[in-house]
């Protein structure tokens, strides 16, 4: 049977999203080659040269790749954080003036998306002051508050409260605050878009915030997002693989010859990594929060739009 235009570029295709997620997920950390080449599925004496030749096409994409190992030893690759679809669609001569807009405008975040040196922002440039608290931008006066120790005050759900911010972190496009409330020992999580008269008191006007929990040394047993349970899928000789990888589930049953593993999930990120690493080897079965969460960061990595 003929197969159908398109088809056999779907393998070389997952592949190249799996190892530009490994190496997105790993961070500074990196990956070593052997690893990556296993996280490929390349085998044999050739398995290296496979390796570089995906990376090459990476960095085609506008992708920094970078091996950071010692002369001698072991490749060791780091993805730099590079926004590559500025790369991508802009001419050299548009990304050298929209690098030199941002740093001048002493944008932060951007510098780093774009993969610029902190040496490059001209020495003379100061930045505008700006409000603790903007009118309208729940947002900037919500990051300013928790990067200053400040306390929040802010109506939710038709309710006055006043907060001791933690963090601000962005998840699926939504920003979240977590924090904890005035006579409350339980730290909460607040969709940022759904305060309304936000403002903040003076900087170090709020409460330390607590550290995070760490159990065990596990990056799973952390306790960075609130519980959510999360079923997998394997087979009996893959098992022991999941389990090394994301610990002891609390849950595990037969499902015909297949093994349905439930994990506990307190920390994202750690298990995004590990289900990534993990490849074929598991299918996500849910929850559909966690298998949107999944794809859209496949997606971003891939260079994709959400669509």
């Amino acid at each position: 049977m003929t197969k159908g235009p398109g088809r056999d570029q779907r393998a070389p295709m997952e592949r190249l999203v799996r190892i530009a997620a490994v190496l997105h997920a790993r961070g500074r950390a990196g990956i070593s080659g052997e690893d990556l080449a296993e996280v490929a599925e390349f085998t044999g004496a050739e398995k290296m040269d496979q390796l570089a030749r995906e990376l090459r096409h990476l960095r085609s994409q506008g992708w920094s790749i970078v091996n950071v190992a010692e002369q001698g030893e072991g490749s060791h690759y780091v993805m730099e954080t590079v926004d590559n679809r500025l790369t991508v669609r802009l001419t050299p001569g548009q990304q050298r003036a929209l690098q030199q807009a941002v740093l001048l405008a002493d944008r932060g975040d951007l510098v780093r998306r774009l993969g610029l040196p902190a040496s490059a922002k001209p020495a003379d440039v100061v930045p505008p002051a700006l409000p603790l608290a903007t009118t309208g931008d729940a947002l900037s006066v919500v990051v300013r508050a928790t990067s200053q120790r400040a306390v929040l005050r802010f109506t939710y759900k038709g309710t006055p409260r006043v907060v001791h911010p933690a963090s601000v972190r962005s998840q699926n496009g939504t920003w979240y605050l977590r924090g904890r409330e005035n006579g409350a020992d339980l730290v909460k999580t607040f969709v940022v878009s759904r305060m309304t008269d936000v403002t903040s008191d003076a900087p170090g006007s709020a409460d330390p915030a607590e550290p995070v929990r760490h159990p065990g040394l596990h990056p799973m047993s952390w306790e960075l997002d609130p519980p959510i349970d999360v079923e997998l899928r394997t087979t009996a000789d893959y098992e022991p693989d999941v389990r090394r990888s994301l610990g002891e589930p609390a849950e595990s049953r037969q499902d015909g010859g297949a093994v349905v593993l439930l994990f506990r999930v307190t920390n994202r990120s750690a298990f995004r990594t590990r289900l990534y690493e993990l490849g074929r080897r598991v299918e996500l079965l849910g929850p559909e929060e966690i298998r949107r969460e999944v794809v859209a960061e496949l997606r971003r990595m891939a260079g994709q739009e959400a669509g």
